[in-house]
C-alpha cells in the first residue's frame, strides 16, 4: 500500500471539548500533504437528513431536493455529478440523475455556468431564496413544458371541482389547527385555572361543529362555494381568537386581530411572523410550477398572491400562532417603536420561527422538517390540479 493511500485517522478537539474525526484523506506524494476524498452521496433518501452544516437532502418523489447554505460554497459539475466544493476541496458529489432541484438559500455560494446549463438540459430547477427564505430567483430551461402543464390545470381548476375541493380542505385544515392549538396551550390552564381551561374547552368544541358543517359543503366550483366557506372560516376566526384572548390573558393586553396598520403588540408579533410565513411558501409555490397570483379560496387582486395566501392558511397555526403565544407566555420583551416592532424583538422573533421551521412534525406517517412539509404540500397541490392525487391539508398533532 502506497503512501498516497494512508488515510487520515487523527481528530481534531472542537472548542465545545468534544472530539471531531477529521474528514477522510489521502497523502498526495507531491506535495506531502492530506487530501480530502470526497463522499459521493447517492444513496435513496427516505425522508430528509443533514449530511453537513448547510447541506440538506430532502426526499422528492423517486428523487432528491439538494438544499445549500453554507457561505463560501462552490458548486460545479464533473461528468455526471453534481460537486461541492469549498476552499478548492471537493466534499461531496451528487449523482444528478438523483437529483430534482438544487435550492440556494444563503449568501456566499458560487456556481459555475456548466453546471447550470446541465441543470436546464435535465429539467432540474434550480431556486435562489434570501437568507429570510423569500425567493428571488428561479433558473429553468425555456425548452421544459412541467411549468406550463401545471398552470394551466391550475387555471382550468378555476371553473371545475378542484377548486372548491381544494378550498374546501384548506378550510378544514386551518380550523383543525385552530382548535388544536387551543387545546395544546389550554391543556396547561387544566391543574392552575379550572375556569379558564373550560372556557378553552367549550371553544374548541364549537370549532370542532363548525369543521362538521364544513366537511358538509357542496360546490361545482369554488364559485358556488366561496361565500359559504369564507362565513365559516370567519365565524371560526372569531372563536379561535378569543380563545387566544384568554391564553394570553393577564400576560398582554389584546382585543383581536387586526391585519394591517396593528400597532399592538401581539398583532404587531403575528404580523410579522406571517410576513416570514409567506416568503416560505411563495417560494414552494414558485417551486412547485404554480402561479402564486391565481388562487382559489382567495379573491384574486392586482398584487395579491391569492395561491400564496391559500396555502398559507394551513400552516399560520402550527408556526406563526404557536411561536408567538409561547413567546409571550415566556414573557420576552417587546419593543414597539413608532408603530413598529424594534430590531431586537424582530431578531428574538424571527429565529424563533426559523427554529420551528426546522423543528420535525409527522407527515404521511413520517418525520419531516416543517419548512420541507410546506415544499411537499405545494407539489401535492400541483399533483392534485393536475389530477393526480388528493389533496390533503397539513393538521398538526398536540
Amino acid at each position: 500500500m502506497g503512501e498516497e493511500q494512508l488515510l487520515q485517522t487523527e481528530e481534531v478537539k472542537l472548542e465545545s471539548g468534544v472530539k471531531k474525526p477529521l474528514p477522510p484523506a489521502q497523502y498526495n506524494l507531491w506535495t506531502g500533504k492530506p487530501e480530502i476524498i470526497p463522499i459521493v452521496v447517492e444513496e435513496t433518501v427516505r425522508d430528509e437528513f443533514e449530511i453537513d452544516e448547510g447541506i440538506t437532502v430532502v426526499k422528492s418523489g423517486d428523487t432528491s431536493q439538494i438544499v445549500l447554505s453554507g457561505f463560501g460554497l462552490y458548486l460545479s459539475k464533473k461528468s455526471e455529478r453534481m460537486l461541492v466544493k469549498k476552499s478548492k476541496e471537493v466534499l461531496y458529489e451528487f449523482p444528478l440523475f438523483r437529483i430534482s432541484e438544487v435550492v440556494v438559500s444563503s449568501r456566499g455560494i458560487s456556481l459555475s455556468s456548466d453546471l447550470i446549463e446541465e441543470l436546464c438540459l435535465r429539467g432540474i430547477k434550480l431556486n435562489f431564496l434570501s437568507s429570510g427564505g423569500k425567493p428571488y430567483a428561479m433558473i429553468t430551461s425555456p425548452m421544459l413544458t412541467a411549468t406550463i402543464q401545471a398552470r394551466r390545470c391550475q387555471l382550468e381548476a378555476l371553473n371545475n371541482e378542484r377548486s372548491h375541493e381544494f378550498s374546501k380542505a384548506v378550510v378544514i385544515g386551518k380550523v383543525t389547527n385552530q382548535e388544536r392549538l387551543l387545546r395544546y396551550f389550554g391543556k396547561y390552564l387544566k391543574e392552575t385555572d379550572a375556569s379558564r381551561f373550560a372556557f378553552i374547552e367549550s371553544i374548541t368544541e364549537e370549532l370542532q361543529k363548525i369543521r362538521k358543517r364544513v366537511e358538509q359543503v357542496n360546490g361545482k366550483n369554488i364559485e358556488e362555494s366561496r361565500g359559504t366557506l369564507m362565513g365559516l372560516e370567519g365565524s371560526a376566526g372569531k372563536l379561535y381568537w378569543d380563545g387566544v384572548k384568554e391564553i394570553l390573558k393577564h400576560r398582554v393586553e389584546f382585543f383581536g386581530r387586526e391585519h394591517r396598520g396593528a400597532i399592538d403588540p401581539v398583532n404587531s408579533l403575528l404580523n410579522y411572523g406571517y410576513g416570514i410565513l409567506y416568503s416560505i411558501v411563495w417560494g414552494a409555490v414558485i417551486s412547485a410550477g404554480l402561479e402564486p397570483f391565481a388562487g382559489f379560496l382567495h379573491v384574486d387582486r392586482p398584487g395579491k398572491p391569492s395561491l400564496v395566501l391559500d396555502l398559507t392558511e394551513e400552516f399560520r397555526q402550527p408556526i406563526v400562532d404557536r411561536v408567538v403565544i409561547a413567546f409571550i407566555n415566556l414573557g420576552k420583551e417587546i419593543k414597539i417603536e413608532q408603530g413598529l416592532l424594534d430590531a431586537e424583538t424582530r431578531k428574538s422573533l424571527g429565529e424563533k420561527i426559523l427554529e420551528r421551521l426546522e423543528s420535525r412534525e409527522t407527515y404521511e406517517g413520517r418525520k419531516y422538517q416543517v419548512r420541507s412539509i410546506i415544499q411537499i404540500q405545494a407539489r401535492n397541490l400541483a399533483s392534485f390540479l393536475r389530477g393526480e392525487r388528493k389533496y390533503k391539508p397539513f393538521t398538526f398533532k398536540w
